[in-house]
């Protein structure tokens, strides 16, 4: 956890999917909230993104999918953090998702999934109410 109480978040588009207008408005609306955002860019492996929260100290990692590939990328992403033992990152996403997969996701660690529709406002609220604490609970 960083020292001072400003969270600070990985916004990430892993895999192929080459559209990122909704995690550049997450990552802004987030800078704005008065967090620390670190946008990774497109075209992200799993690998690339822990790494990044690991090196800048993140609190948390938000996922942009909307390729369809979301169980295996939300997947990958926190094996990786299990295996370099950095499980205390909160992970939270959105994009495509169908509603049958939010409870695999759930199972996975995935703290939160928003669907289109979901507002910066709430993003923001949740990640200020559920990001930092220990006690963060999945979805």
């Amino acid at each position: 956890m960083p020292s001072t109480s400003t969270l600070r978040v990985v916004v990430a588009k892993p895999g192929l999917d080459g559209h990122d207008r909704g995690a550049k408005v997450v990552a802004r609306a987030l800078r704005d909230a008065g967090m620390e955002v670190i946008y990774t860019g497109l075209h992200q492996t799993p690998e690339q993104i822990v790494e990044t929260a690991i090196a800048e100290d993140a609190d948390a990692i938000g996922l942009s999918v909307l390729s369809g590939a979301h169980m295996t990328l939300f997947k990958r992403v926190r094996e990786l953090l299990t295996e370099r033992e950095a499980d205390d990152i909160v992970v939270f996403g959105g994009g495509i998702i169908p509603d049958a997969d939010l409870q695999p996701l759930a199972e996975l660690g995935v703290h939160k999934i928003f669907t289109p529709g979901a507002t910066t406002t709430e993003i923001v609220a949740w990640v200020r109410g559920h990001v930092g604490d220990a006690s963060a609970s999945t979805m």
